[in-house]
């Protein structure tokens, strides 16, 4: 690319939280990235066969995008994609969890932010997911709380009943390095009083209702 638009080029690291058409052939798509927080961009024939952009621009690709910065929007004009989390979007109960987390991700994320501690324990939750080893419930958990935790939205009034193996394991959720968040399991009963507890917590804090969530519930997947 050469010229003026060349000089507007940035190129950022980052998943696609989601993406919907735009007139017959475009795309609308929102980034979670390192360098930016979350940005709107428009991938510009996206939805033509063919386009190099097609198989990018859908939710849960991470890679890296090269944009176009203009006065008032962004435009997607290269990607290469390392992850397309296809152990995630292969399953039907995973991929609406996986996009219950992408949405979780969004409400919490904000433009030109340092979201870089967001993308990663995104990343991280997502590639727990595609483990068959891991209890898909135990991961929304740890996902929703250090989430939470992390934009100071944990109330500890809601966890004041828990015994001290439920406190020892929300210290760990919380101050664990995100690499080793998900290595750890809990008996169904502590596992039962903290998930108690952090549904009350989140009522606290949040009312947006998910629209995935509420898929879930409806299949009853109410993990």
């Amino acid at each position: 690319m050469r010229g003026e638009e060349s000089d507007h080029l940035i190129q950022v690291t980052g998943i696609v939280l989601s993406s919907s058409p735009v007139g017959d052939y475009d795309k609308r798509v929102v980034l979670l990235t390192r360098e930016r927080g979350k940005l709107h961009a428009f991938a510009r024939g996206a939805r033509r066969p063919g386009s190099p952009l097609m198989a990018g621009i859908r939710p849960f690709s991470f890679g890296v995008f090269t944009l176009y910065e203009g006065r008032s929007s962004y435009t997607v004009k290269q990607l290469s994609i390392s992850n397309y989390f296809e152990e995630v979007t292969s399953d039907m109960e995973r991929v609406f969890l996986g996009s219950y987390f992408l949405e979780f991700a969004d409400y919490y994320s904000r433009e030109n932010g340092d979201e870089f501690p967001t993308l990663k324990l995104l990343y991280q939750t997502l590639r727990a997911l595609s483990k068959d080893s891991l209890d898909n419930r135990l991961v929304r958990l740890v996902y929703e709380l250090r989430m939470m935790a992390m934009n100071g939205d944990l109330d500890p009034s809601c966890f004041s009943a828990l015994g001290k193996t439920g406190q020892f394991a929300l210290d760990f959720i919380i101050r664990t390095p995100v690499e080793k968040l998900y290595t750890f399991t809990l008996s169904e009963e502590v596992f039962s009083q903290l998930q108690s507890a952090q549904v009350q917590n989140k009522k606290r804090y949040i009312t947006k209702v998910f629209h995935s969530e509420e898929v879930l519930n409806s299949m009853n997947l109410t993990l």
